[in-house]
């Protein structure tokens, strides 16, 4: 397997990057993770291959005034050390060890994640849980969506070709908050079956619950929200959580079909909540 032929570009600044991408036929290169075996199996053909990995800008972890900034060229195995993430964003912390395998937590990106929007990927569901926002940045300025008006489809997000995700911001988690995190896999690290990540005010008023693997993207369970703020988060609640689901549209793949997907999904929401609750 052998990647089409395509012309190499290596910039050292943000500015140079994005004045290639400018130019219409530039696919940004982070981590390589997921673009390098898509190309190897020709399912991606970019004319020109933008290396981001000499911009140093694009890396690092900032707080500042309740929000976590992380440079988009940030790896995953930087998080696991750091302790602004340990300290303010704990549901990151739980869920770094199941993305992937260490060897690949090595070199991929939490912009390159964000930007593929791959829909068994733990990423865009934790910022959909926590209310987080993705910056995006172009020759012509600069803009933070929220993740909630971010992730439209299959690997289909709001940036514009000619835009780069620059950084991902986080809300630093609020006292007495809660987190819960489960997925379901054939083998670790491997992707979700399912999976679900919930974020909860300490009395319950407030839950957002973000599930993954299970449709065409990371998405919301708003139904199942509602059935669980303001309750007691007990097992009668929770069942009306689980039923909620049934106003998803589950999609089918390799691993399962919409039913099984459904119902892994409820699984995987009952031991989320179990956390919760812990």
């Amino acid at each position: 397997m052998k990647a089409p032929d395509f012309q190499y570009q290596r910039p050292l600044s943000l500015d140079d990057a994005l004045a290639l991408l400018a130019e219409g036929d530039g696919t940004p290169l982070a981590g390589g993770q997921s673009l390098m075996p898509m190309m190897n199996f020709r399912i991606a053909a970019p004319e020109v291959l933008v290396d981001l990995n000499g911009i140093e800008d694009l890396a690092g972890i900032q707080v500042s005034d309740g929000w976590i900034r992380i440079g988009a060229m940030t790896r995953y195995r930087t998080l696991e050390d750091a302790d602004e993430i340990a300290k303010g964003a704990p549901l990151v912390a739980r869920a770094l060890p199941f993305i992937a395998h260490p060897a690949i937590r090595n070199r991929g990106t939490v912009g390159g994640s964000c930007a593929l929007a791959d829909p068994a990927a733990e990423l865009p569901a934790l910022l959909l849980a926590l209310g987080a926002e993705v910056g995006l940045q172009s020759r012509t300025g600069a803009r933070r969506v929220s993740a909630d008006d971010f992730f439209l489809g299959l690997y289909e997000t709001a940036r514009s070709e000619d835009e780069l995700v620059v950084a991902i911001h986080l809300p630093v988690q609020g006292a007495g908050q809660r987190i819960g995190f489960h997925e379901i896999t054939r083998r670790h690290g491997d992707y979700a079956m399912a999976g679900c990540a919930i974020v909860a005010s300490g009395d319950l008023s407030d839950v957002r619950i973000a599930l993954f693997g299970v449709s065409d993207r990371a998405l919301r369970a708003t139904a199942a929200e509602a059935a669980l703020a303001g309750s007691k988060g007990d097992d009668a609640a929770v069942q009306a959580a689980v039923e909620a689901l049934g106003d998803i549209e589950f999609s089918e793949d390799m691993h399962a079909g919409a039913a099984t997907k459904q119902h892994l999904a409820g699984v995987a929401l009952k031991r989320a909540w179990q956390e919760v609750m812990e």
